[in-house]
């Protein structure tokens, strides 16, 4: 689980709506409704960060912004977190959501999440008059003038009967708002899931929707944290959770085609490994196959938990708010699902990931050291990955065995020394490149006890920029550049090109 993810009458409901209607504090205009398929990460928005910056950087024009919640129990006013310091005001987050809009973009805050659904502060739960809970959700529409809610719904509030059966009518209400006034206002219910579909009181919450006339437009499932001690494709497993769903929806709504069930479908992955630990690790190429699924199926949202973990910051670790747990660069989820944003057809191009087993390693000179190169998809379709190494000093030979692989293969480095090799620690490169571009990881190698001399200018790079005068070491030799050069290995380019060879150090 998410450290925090935390019948009335016409004449009743005409009532509720014009009372509603009065107590808007925001503008009466339609917001701008979502895009038909759209790509929303939840957004963490306990960490003081910019929302409109992170969306920035990441290229995810659209946000899911956790979380709304009482500060206590018995409450029906939410805040942002349940934090008293962060009321539902333009003066939260209010320039950042206009900034993100005015971009072409939009945020779906979003109600409930781990925390206060086990403490009794999620509204519905927390508030027992069905109007008042309404309000605070008309509320949040009309001040951040957007166009759809989110209703995250897990562990207690589920069992929670009574706080169903409120939040369904207080949706019913909001609805009946929205139609009234010319808005256009969507509910998402995002809930936990078993490999095949909702457990049993997720689908007692949705048919509690419907008795109550109440519309849902989409059911987005948590494919995570399964937490049944097997093992995982996690993609696959998102694939035949959603087919339950969509099995659950044909119950509920037999009038409805196949495709405009799946348009009903949300999915939320936790990009690395999830709470539950390695067993439930979601891959970049479980992203770049979840992604295609999701085109070809028509689904209506692609996200996952969080915006802040898209980075490899903590490779090897376990679940946490600010990182994945494995190697990857900043943003690379993020890149994947992008293109699903719009009409939801763009396919990704190809591209692909590379990662060594281990950063590191010490050996006595005379022996060898190895590490395992992995590649992965990132997006698009496999491609076929050339692997070389560069930097290895003088009496090191290094190798790449095979040295090409289909994106997805791996292959094992091997760094072979003799005793003529001076002690001191080298840096290791090794690159993948294919017709995408290319992509490099690094390894460290110590060598002690050797007998040569250490060359002490840096180690000379295929991507740096050099100038005149510039030394680097390269392959057991000093050498000055003569002029500006780049990509230009020492000791290839002739006795009159740009690198003069210094001798053997």
């Amino acid at each position: 689980m998410r450290s925090l993810r935390a019948a009335l009458t016409a004449a009743v409901t005409t009532a509720a709506s014009v009372g509603l209607a009065l107590s808007a504090t925001g503008s009466a205009q339609a917001a701008t409704p979502l895009p038909a398929h759209v790509f929303a990460p939840y957004f963490e928005a306990w960490t003081g960060e910019s929302p409109a910056a992170l969306a920035a950087q990441s290229g995810a024009k659209h946000l899911t912004m956790a979380f709304l919640q009482t500060a206590s129990k018995g409450s029906c006013t939410p805040y942002w977190n349940g934090d008293t310091g962060m009321p539902i005001a333009a003066s939260t987050f209010g320039s950042d959501i206009k900034t993100i809009q005015a971009g072409g973009g939009d945020v779906i805050p979003s109600f409930g999440g781990y925390t206060a659904d086990t403490t009794g502060t999620e509204i519905a739960d927390s508030c027992t008059d069905v109007q008042q809970i309404a309000a605070a959700y008309e509320k949040v529409i009309t001040t951040y003038d957007i166009s759809r809610l989110d209703m995250d719904i897990e562990v207690d509030s589920l069992d929670n009967t009574a706080g169903i059966d409120r939040r369904n009518k207080a949706i019913k209400l909001v609805q009946d708002w929205a139609a009234a006034n010319g808005r256009t206002v969507q509910f998402s219910y995002t809930l936990p899931t078993t490999t095949q579909g909702l457990a049993d009181n997720g689908k007692a919450l949705l048919r509690n929707a419907v008795s109550n006339g109440t519309r849902f437009d989409v059911v987005n499932l948590m494919t995570f944290d399964y937490y049944d001690n097997q093992s995982h494709d996690m993609a696959k497993d998102t694939q035949t959770a959603a087919q339950g769903l969509v099995n659950t929806l044909t119950q509920l709504y037999p009038s409805k085609t196949s495709a405009q069930l799946w348009n009903m479908v949300g999915v939320t992955e936790m990009p690395g490994v999830d709470d539950f630990g390695p067993a439930e690790t979601f891959t970049l190429a479980n992203a770049a196959t979840v992604y295609n699924w999701a085109v070809s199926k028509g689904i209506n949202t692609l996200s996952f938990w969080a915006l802040q973990r898209d980075n490899g910051g903590c490779p090897g670790g376990a679940a946490a708010d600010n990182c994945s747990g494995i190697q990857q660069n900043t943003w690379d989820f993020s890149h994947t699902f992008e293109p699903f944003t719009g009409g939801g057809s763009t396919q990704p191009g190809n591209d692909f990931s590379l990662s060594l087993g281990s950063a590191s390693g010490t050996v006595t000179a005379g022996q060898s050291a190895t590490a395992a190169v992995k590649t992965a998809v990132t997006s698009g379709s496999a491609q076929t990955v050339n692997l070389s190494v560069s930097g290895a000093p003088a009496g090191v030979t290094a190798s790449v065995s095979p040295s090409s692989v289909t994106a997805g293969g791996s292959a094992t480095l091997t760094l072979a020394t003799t005793s003529a090799a001076a002690s001191g620690t080298y840096t290791v490169t090794v690159t993948g490149t294919s017709a995408s571009g290319s992509h490099s990881a690094t390894y460290a190698l110590t060598i002690t006890g050797g007998s040569g001399n250490q060359c002490t200018g840096a180690a000379w790079s295929k991507s740096a920029v050099y100038t005149g005068g510039q030394t680097v070491s390269y392959k057991g030799h000093n050498w000055k550049a003569k002029w500006w050069t780049t990509g230009e290995e020492p000791g290839t380019t002739g006795e009159w090109g740009v690198w003069q060879d210094l001798g053997a150090c």
